[in-house]
């Protein structure tokens, strides 16, 4: 007998449970990079993003709720491998003045892939007709963008340029 056709929400379901997963992991890897981050900003921008963070992986479990789920996770690769350059930055720039630099480029890794995740449900929760979940994705959508935005800004501003100022 063949197996039965998977459906957008099976789809939907299980990318849902990806970004439910990598939002765990992120929370454990922020305070990491808080930690390792020399510059005040930085260090405030990744504490500011656990608190956002937070409340993201709350919206998931209401987006679980309305989708008749329990909320949990699937290990998600991806997350995993960017988290994992992240760690190779603070082992191999420890005592470099890139180090805020390369913390940032792999905050801004998992910025663009959540915001990939997010803009990918709200368009199926869209089509699946879950408008209340579609309202959800969209906030956290609008706060991953405002925290990518942010830490260019931040980038732009000063730590790319202290990176190249202690190396001169």
């Amino acid at each position: 007998m063949a197996a039965e056709a998977k459906t957008l929400n099976d789809m939907f379901i299980d990318t849902l449970k990806d970004v439910y997963y990598a939002e765990k992991q992120i929370l454990r890897a922020l305070p990491k990079m808080a930690k390792s981050a020399k510059s005040r900003d930085l260090k405030v921008a990744f504490e500011k993003h656990r608190d956002e963070t937070e409340v993201h992986v709350e919206r998931l479990a209401q987006v679980f709720e309305i989708a008749g789920k329990a909320a949990r996770g699937k290990t998600c690769d991806a997350i995993l491998g960017i988290i994992e350059e992240g760690k190779a930055v603070i082992e191999d720039y420890a005592d470099s003045p890139a180090m805020d630099a390369g913390l940032l480029a792999a905050a801004q890794a998992v910025e663009h892939y959540e915001i990939a995740r997010y803009g990918t449900l709200k368009a199926w929760a869209k089509q699946l007709g879950l408008k209340d979940a579609v309202t959800l994705l969209d906030q956290t959508l609008k706060e991953e963008s405002k925290t990518d935005e942010a830490l260019t800004k931040l980038a732009d501003s000063s730590v790319n340029k202290s990176a190249v100022a202690k190396a001169a």
